[in-house]
C-alpha cells in the first residue's frame, strides 16, 4: 500500500460476513460502516477514506470489524473507560464524521478501543436489572524477560 505524508496503518482485521467496520477517533467520535461500502484495493492502492477527520473529531485511533452482538470498550489517556453495545452506534456512510461516543474532560483523548465478543458471563448485569457490579482484578507485575 502506498501512503502519503504522515499517513499510517491504524488497524488490520479479518472481514466476517454480516459485519461492519467500526472506527473511533481520538476526540471520542465513532461510527460503523457497512463493509460493502469499500471497494477492493489492489497492491499499489493508496487506501480508501473511511472517516471525515476534522479538528472536532481528531485522528482515528482504532478500527475493528464488529458484529451487532459485540460490545465496545473505549479507554482514554486519563484512565476513563466506557463499555457500550455496538448495535447502539449508528451505521453511516464512509466519509461521515460519526457520533460522540464518550464525554471526556478537557485535554483527555481516546487512547485505544477493544471489542468484546458478547457471551454472557458472571460480570454482566441482566437487562432491566439495576445495581452495581463489583469485580476484583489482581494485577501481578511481570518478571523481566517473561514476555
Amino acid at each position: 500500500m502506498t501512503m502519503k505524508g504522515d499517513d499510517h496503518i491504524v488497524s488490520a482485521d479479518v472481514i466476517r460476513p454480516d459485519s461492519t467496520l467500526l472506527v473511533v477517533s481520538e476526540n471520542g467520535y465513532g461510527k460503523r460502516t457497512d463493509l460493502d461500502d469499500y471497494r477492493i484495493q489492489g497492491r499499489g492502492g493508496s487506501g480508501i477514506l473511511t472517516m471525515n477527520c476534522t479538528d472536532k473529531t481528531g485522528k482515528i485511533v482504532g478500527a475493528e470489524v464488529v458484529e451487532d452482538s459485540d460490545k465496545l470498550l473505549v479507554m482514554t489517556v486519563q484512565g476513563k473507560g466506557i463499555r457500550m453495545k455496538v448495535n447502539q452506534i449508528r451505521t453511516t456512510g464512509r466519509v461521515a464524521q460519526g457520533v460522540k461516543l464518550i464525554d471526556m474532560s478537557k485535554g483527555d483523548l481516546v487512547r485505544s478501543i477493544a471489542t468484546i465478543i458478547q457471551e454472557a458471563d458472571e460480570g454482566d448485569v441482566p437487562e432491566g436489572e439495576e445495581g452495581e457490579v463489583e469485580t476484583e482484578v489482581e494485577i501481578t507485575p511481570e518478571e523481566p524477560g517473561t514476555n
